[in-house]
């Protein structure tokens, strides 16, 4: 599947208007559910960032955890990187429109290159990794980048997952490399790269893995046979909807023996 088209064609429909884009934000959030963890570890971190502290979200895409993170840590320098150039171009004209340009950049740059020593607080990966052939290098150029203490939030797909990687016919989603990772796989990766005190736990249990289906892939999979179906999708996810929020609140407020997710601190 397309995943990434759709994405694409749902991003340019939101970003007519700085208000539409903020409606996309909420949406996301609302119904992704790694939103939920990751705004979850932001918010019990808050207090520990020091009010000049300096945050990279490598791999950022539309925005979305830059606009919230502007919003709890508005003292906070933040620098957002992405391969995608039309999307960099995006994102620095919407947060300029809102008045967040002298707070919010974002560049264009490959993470296995990038790097930039000594420089944040805090750095987030969220469903980036499972992107990227050479994560090891990635997980480096991060470790480099970081200050002494500073923390290191990664969200992506487990080995129990379904991310589909080795199924190249009928994958749900195509993009991915790796087909999840096994969690003692990425703290040994983590720990090899210089991180400590790395500790992962699973998301996306039996509510999220449902919660998920119902929101995101049996949605995509319409789409997939025809556009004509984002008419349907307001009358969709008027009756999900609420299904779907209380699966994703039970998928955080519990702790799971196994998932399709990892929520992953590390900390330098």
């Amino acid at each position: 599947m397309q995943y990434d088209n759709i994405k694409q064609s749902l991003g340019k429909l939101f970003n007519r208007h700085p208000l539409l884009r903020k409606c996309f934000y909420l949406m996301l959030d609302l119904l992704l559910l790694r939103a939920w963890h990751i705004k979850k570890e932001l918010r019990s971190i808050r207090e520990t960032l020091p009010d000049d502290a300096k945050i990279l979200d490598a791999g950022a895409g539309f925005g979305q955890y830059v606009y919230y993170m502007s919003r709890i840590y508005p003292k906070r320098q933040i620098k957002a990187v992405d391969v995608k150039a039309e999307q960099i171009d995006d994102c620095n004209r919407f947060f300029a429109q809102i008045g967040c340009a002298d707070q919010v950049r974002f560049e264009a740059a490959d993470l296995t290159e990038f790097c930039e020593p000594n420089q944040y607080h805090l750095a987030l990966s969220i469903d980036v990794m499972e992107h990227i052939t050479n994560d090891v290098a990635v997980f480096r150029n991060i470790f480099n980048s970081l200050k002494q203490g500073g923390i290191l939030l990664i969200s992506t797909p487990s080995d129990r997952g379904g991310s589909d990687a080795d199924h190249h016919h009928g994958s749900f989603i195509d993009e991915h490399v790796r087909n999840g990772y096994n969690i003692n796989e990425i703290r040994e990766k983590l720990t090899d790269a210089g991180f400590s005190e790395v500790a992962a736990r699973y998301t996306y249990g039996a509510p999220g893995h449902i919660s998920w289906l119902l929101s995101m892939k049996y949605p995509m999979l319409m789409l997939r046979v025809s556009k004509m179906f984002f008419i349907l999708l307001p009358c969709y996810y008027l009756f999900t909807f609420p299904f779907c929020l209380l699966l994703n609140c039970l998928d955080v407020r519990t702790a799971h023996q196994s998932g399709t997710g990892l929520m992953v601190t590390a900390k330098k």
